[in-house]
């Protein structure tokens, strides 16, 4: 018999000092059936985060796993992080910030592991993100139905739960720029969704900017699907369409109605319109390239300073 646990619960951290610890006291009440395990990834804090989670590891009733990250590389590449240290049959990755209910944790997990799904998304009954962040998330998700081979209208949250196979073969993946729900819908599609409940955040001020919301955007449009290029291929040939019916249009008034076109205002128009598309297409390859640059020359998905195993005192709980 293994010691491995029968769940283990992933938690990026990011300056969460104020709630962490109270976390991982609220999911160790949890009683799973094989024990629970918590991996903390200290993504580059600087609010004295790493010696709260690096403390948990003496002092959790459950194992507690710290793994410290050398800079911050951003949500996705913690959670990557996570998933290679995690030894759980099942793991649930979830914030640091008390807005997913540690008390649903079971719930997710029971409905993932009788359901026999490889992954269950939850979703919010009702949302308590701010409304600047709502739109994001909402147009993050829309970009993903477009882009990604998901269910249509399945909403990505970061409090999902997968199978072990699953989280070793996203791990496959070496890349700089990971996103792991892209990732998730390259393995499987035998996914799950479960309603649950969304708190206030126990801090006023949301950790999530909008500058990562719009690098999450890019990820996911760059990095999981050739779409963009395809659309910026259409755009060119419908934009193309429209300049040669001009160029007859014209043409027949001229030759056949008498009617000299001057136009200059309208002609300086349409060159920035058709210049500022060039520029926008070229930016969209160039995004592309600089990606494949950077992933060419090994840009590290992140940098591991140290690994804080939970100690002896610390044993895998039990009912």
């Amino acid at each position: 018999m293994t010691d491995e646990p029968a769940l283990s619960i992933v938690v990026p951290v990011h300056n969460g000092h104020a709630t962490i610890g109270l976390l991982v006291e609220e999911v160790s009440a949890i009683n799973v059936d094989g024990g629970l395990e918590v991996v903390l990834v200290d993504d580059g804090s600087t609010d004295g985060s790493p010696a709260v989670c690096e403390e948990l590891t003496c002092t959790a009733s459950v194992p507690v796993t710290m793994v410290a990250h050398a800079r911050n590389y951003g949500e996705h590449n913690a959670l990557m992080t996570g998933l290679r240290h995690a030894r759980g049959d099942y793991i649930v990755t979830m914030d640091d910030d008390l807005q997913n209910p540690p008390d649903e944790v079971k719930r997710l997990y029971e409905y993932c592991r009788d359901g026999d799904f490889d992954v269950v998304y939850t979703r919010f009954a009702e949302k308590s993100h701010a409304a600047w962040r709502n739109l994001g998330s909402w147009f993050a998700n829309r970009t993903a139905d477009l882009v990604l081979d998901k269910p249509k209208g399945l909403y990505l949250s970061t409090f999902r739960c997968m199978k072990h196979f699953v989280a070793k073969e996203v791990c496959r993946y070496k890349g700089p720029f990971p996103y792991i729900d892209g990732l998730i819908f390259q393995v499987t599609g035998n996914v799950g969704s479960l309603t649950v409940e969304h708190l206030p955040r126990a801090e006023n001020k949301s950790r999530y900017s909008l500058s990562r919301l719009v690098r999450l955007w890019l990820v996911i449009m760059v990095n999981f699907s050739v779409v963009p290029l395809r659309l910026s291929t259409f755009l060119g040939l419908v934009m193309s369409g429209f300049g040669f019916t001009g160029i007859m249009w014209v043409l027949f008034e001229y030759l056949f109605l008498g009617i000299e076109v001057v136009g200059w205002p309208s002609l300086m128009l349409v060159m920035l319109l058709f210049s500022g598309l060039q520029l926008l297409i070229l930016g969209l390859a160039g995004e592309y390239l600089g990606r494949i640059y950077l992933t060419v020359n090994a840009r590290p998905q992140a940098v591991v300073r140290k690994v804080v195993r939970p100690k002896k005192s610390s044993k895998t709980q039990t009912p």
